[in-house]
């Protein structure tokens, strides 16, 4: 896939790149519309709902699973990893046993650019994350997201 995508036009023939992300494995809902610069690697599950927009330069790292809902938009250049490590202070480096946790993002969700999401974060349903985040956590739905690190600025009801 990441020899072939650079030859396909960015913001077009989307139904193509639908059908070779599918051929992969990766779970997508209709209407999907991918960048042909999404760069996704790892063994890990990804799953993408109907009519969810995935921008350019994003970049999708996993070992377990990342689920984006229905009627997502990810800006440009946003980073999803699940994997991390332990922090082990009496070891002989401070990056411990690695592991891996999911990452869930509810449907209608606005992804800004340049956002950093963590293993093991849940964004709740038509939240916002705005430009920049680094998101670690469980964020409930309906809240704008900020900052490094991410928190909650305010409702969005």
């Amino acid at each position: 896939m990441n020899f072939i995508l650079p030859f396909i036009p960015e913001t077009s023939l989307f139904s193509l790149k639908s059908k070779m992300y599918s051929w992969m494995g990766v779970k997508l809902g209709g209407n999907v519309r991918i960048c042909s610069s999404l760069r996704v690697r790892g063994i890990g599950n990804l799953n993408i709902g109907a009519n969810t927009w995935v921008g350019h330069d994003c970049r999708i790292i996993s070992t377990s699973m990342v689920h984006i809902g229905k009627n997502v938009d990810i800006a440009p250049n946003v980073l999803m990893t699940t994997g991390t490590h332990s922090v082990d202070i009496t070891g002989e480096r401070v990056a411990g046993e690695g592991k891996s946790e999911d990452i869930i993002i509810g449907d209608g969700t606005w992804i800004a650019s340049s956002v950093t999401i963590l293993p093991g974060s849940v964004i709740g349903e038509k939240s916002l994350v705005a430009a920049g985040a680094v998101v670690r956590g469980v964020f409930p739905p309906g809240v704008l997201i900020g900052g490094v690190p991410a928190k909650i600025i305010k409702n969005l009801n």
